[in-house]
């Protein structure tokens, strides 16, 4: 069977929140049904129309870059995290750049995520599920589409590149970059495969596994033990690493949307897409997409997050609450977190949908250092994380990885 749904014990919801969960399921829901909502953060092309229709008609007909089945076994995966029975170790840029695509740079950052993994399991002895924000993490959600500039006045923002270039000579939305995304996360996948389908792949990957970096901590002992047991067992360490974006710009993701046969429709331009804290909006195009694919999808949860919206967004992510396919990733900065993820928990517990407690400990985190450049201390990253686990083990709930 492709879906295993679980019923918990619920609270009712409040009339206005049975409205809005109401209101959404009464849609009929289409890979374009998100066109009749309203939508933030997405690029728009009044002034190339032909190009980008021409983009658009391309992008609906190239292969997929990932499998259906493969999805279905990511979501099988995160349920055995959610239950305690794994744990999710997912990295990688905060937006990937075309020029990056190159054998090395793709090689070091499959080796880092493997890394990962493997040190966590050495320590933990709980098995790891390995998620790479790779192969589509082209975009970027900005707080204004346009910036100063000091001699170009005002321009649009950078967006990743799939919408435009860094130069400030390079700022306007192209569709086309839309097309280059995808061959970069074409030839992305196809590295991250072929490296994997090597006979040596768990001895190259794990058995230079390097800790020399850590000496001048007082918890290098401990870390160097668990990388002597990784190396150790480096033969056995076995391919899998999927792949995920946020699904920002819903144009592309609906072209690369396809229907499976008695299953339903899966994005196949990743593994897992996962909705930002800027565009979670209960009756926004986002949303709405989101609810009819059957990836693994996950939702940025911060600060602005009410325990009643949440509950609804549940709701309406998971009606049939189905495990594995709610990945909520808690973004709220070191020192909020005490405050605020008990109430959030106790919604979810409320809601009877089961749900993937991921935390990110990078993104509430943000300061800006001396040459302007955004940043975080390590420190409040893994004190956000640390904080984080123990609300969970006090709430009743489960951590079920990291982002």
């Amino acid at each position: 069977v492709p879906y295993l749904r679980i019923d918990l014990v619920q609270s009712p919801m409040a009339p206005m929140e049975v409205e809005t969960v109401a209101t959404v399921g009464a849609r009929k829901w289409s890979p374009g049904s998100w066109r009749s909502c309203e939508t933030l953060q997405m690029a728009t092309y009044e002034d190339s129309q032909d190009s980008y229709a021409a983009t658009m008609d391309k992008l609906s007909k190239v292969p997929p870059l990932v499998q259906p089945g493969e999805v279905d076994a990511l979501r099988e995966q995160l349920a055995a995290a959610a239950r305690g029975e794994k744990f999710i170790v997912q990295g990688g840029d905060c937006a990937e750049r075309f020029m990056d695509c190159t054998a090395d740079y793709l090689e070091a950052q499959l080796k880092l995520i493997v890394q990962m993994g493997a040190l966590m399991e050495s320590a933990t002895g709980m098995p790891t599920v390995r998620v790479a924000r790779m192969a589509g993490q082209y975009g970027k959600p900005r707080s204004s589409p346009v910036e100063k500039h000091a001699s170009f006045g005002e321009i649009k923002s950078y967006k990743g590149e799939n919408i435009n270039g860094y130069a400030p000579t390079d700022r306007a939305w192209d569709p086309d970059r839309l097309l280059q995304g995808y061959w970069h996360s074409c030839a992305t996948l196809n590295t991250m495969r072929g490296l994997q389908m090597a006979d040596d792949f768990g001895a190259s990957t794990v058995g230079d596994l390097d800790l020399d970096f850590l000496k001048p901590s007082p918890h290098y002992a401990a870390w160097s033990k668990a990388a002597d047991k990784a190396k150790a067992a480096a033969a056995a360490t076995k391919p899998g690493v999927f792949t995920a974006h946020e699904a920002m710009q819903l144009d592309l993701e609906e072209a690369l949307t396809r229907p499976v046969a008695g299953k339903g429709h899966y994005n196949l331009s990743a593994h897992m897409v996962w909705i930002g804290d800027r565009t979670r909006q209960l009756l926004g195009g986002h949303v709405e997409y989101f609810r009819g694919i059957r990836n693994p999808i996950g939702v940025k949860v911060g600060p602005s997050m009410q325990p009643q919206e949440l509950k609804e967004l549940c709701a309406i992510l998971n009606p049939d609450k189905v495990e594995g396919r709610l990945v909520l990733i808690t973004r709220y900065g070191a020192e909020k977190v005490a405050a605020l993820l008990p109430a959030h928990i106790k919604a979810v517990q409320e809601s009877g949908v089961p749900v993937v407690w991921q935390c990110d400990g990078v993104h509430g985190n943000t300061v800006t250092a001396s040459c302007k450049l955004k940043t975080r201390k390590f420190d409040d990253v893994m004190a956000e994380v640390s904080r984080a686990l123990q609300v969970h083990r006090e709430s009743g709930s489960t951590l079920a990885g990291v982002h």
